[in-house]
């Protein structure tokens, strides 16, 4: 790794399955809360592959063989990603990558994102820094979320409370407050249950827009049934996954309920992500003055509309925007944070906070891949 260079490639690909972004960002003025990016790229998954790791995400036969293959897939599919930004940038020292996760257990000590970052520094030829979250599992933490730290250094402010909220598949937020002390934690599902039930139903990987949401209308008794999930209670630090908001775990709820439009569960999947979200917001941040949004589920308007109304109704008054007033649109947070993982990773510096993971202390992040 060449210490002088400054700028690092982020990968992401998360619980939506939908594919990998990417970001290539030059940290040189990160201490002044600066970071200039150079471009972005999205690569989508082939359906197969997509398939692939949803059905690692259930114990089944020959998963060790399985897999190894879809680590060589995905190990293309970033290459590609790669591939697409590497011109944009004179050098680059390394390329930070997150893998995408088929089981995360820390309760149990461990959590797996499948990953071949051999390969993929052997096929673009750069360092690769990757398995940021071990680490901090290792060292007693929930190796999630490890975005507050980053969002602090990016997004803080030195005179009003903010919150930046993060709906991908599952919903995470940051409370970064004026005296630097962050907190963090997942507070339940983003958009995990709303794109399964779109898939099953519309045949669409999303629900764009919201439509298919706002076309019913919130089943309330399904929505009070959703709510008793016991995850919902636990303090933080606290982190989850695919391992317990899956569609299965929908269907334990449905089956003691009389017959639900298939609509109105997808409003009421809709109000029980911005619920859960609102919720913990306005516990955990009460007098939060802005709330910024980032991830695919800034995109989406009824839940947007809906978390604006769960916000209220929870007596928060925050403000509520996307990241894009802050500089960095939504879909590439996430990216770019693990290019800033990468970046600290290759400067020595540690990644995580224990006050947001319950790590022992704080930790170097990742595992290096020369070129």
């Amino acid at each position: 790794m060449k210490p002088e260079v400054s700028v690092c490639i982020g990968l992401m690909s998360g619980t939506s399955m939908d594919g990998v972004d990417g970001v290539v960002a030059d940290f040189s003025e990160i201490s002044a809360g600066k970071v200039r990016i150079l471009g972005a790229a999205h690569t989508p998954f082939p359906e197969d592959l997509r398939n692939a790791a949803a059905e690692l995400q259930q114990s089944g036969p020959d998963e060790i063989h399985r897999e190894a293959l879809l680590s060589q897939r995905l190990a293309q599919v970033y290459a590609d990603c790669v591939a697409q930004l590497r011109p944009l940038a004179h050098e680059v020292r390394a390329v930070g990558v997150h893998g995408q996760t088929i089981r995360h257990r820390p309760e149990l000590g461990y959590t797996r994102q499948t990953n071949h970052p051999a390969l993929l520094a052997e096929l673009c030829g750069l360092d690769v820094i990757a398995d940021f979250r071990s680490r901090d599992v290792a060292a007693g933490g929930q190796g999630a979320p490890l975005v507050p730290a980053f969002h602090m250094a990016l997004f803080g402010s030195a005179t009003e409370t903010r919150v930046l909220a993060n709906i991908g598949g599952i919903s995470n937020i940051s409370i970064l407050p004026p005296d630097g002390a962050v907190r963090g934690f997942d507070t339940g599902p983003g958009n995990v249950l709303m794109d399964g039930w779109a898939q099953l139903h519309c045949g669409t990987p999303y629900d764009e827009n919201g439509r298919f949401a706002a076309s019913g209308q919130v089943n309330a008794a399904l929505l009070g049934s959703l709510m008793q999930e016991a995850f919902l209670q636990l303090p933080a630090p606290k982190s989850t996954g695919r391992d317990l908001f899956h569609l299965p775990w929908l269907q334990q709820h449905l089956q003691h309920l009389p017959a639900i439009d298939a609509a109105d569960v997808q409003a009421t999947l809709c109000a029980y992500t911005a619920r859960t979200l609102a919720q913990a917001i306005a516990a955990s941040a009460p007098q939060a003055d802005a709330v910024f949004v980032c991830g695919g589920g800034a995109y989406n308007a009824e839940l947007m509309r809906r978390l604006e109304a769960e916000l209220a109704a929870a007596g928060c008054a925050a403000r509520l925007s996307q990241t894009a007033e802050l500089g960095v649109v939504p879909e590439q947070v996430e990216a770019l944070a693990f290019a800033w993982l990468a970046y600290r990773f290759c400067e020595g510096l540690p990644g995580n906070l224990p006050a947001v993971t319950g790590a022992a202390g704080t930790r170097i992040l990742g595992a290096w891949y020369p070129a």
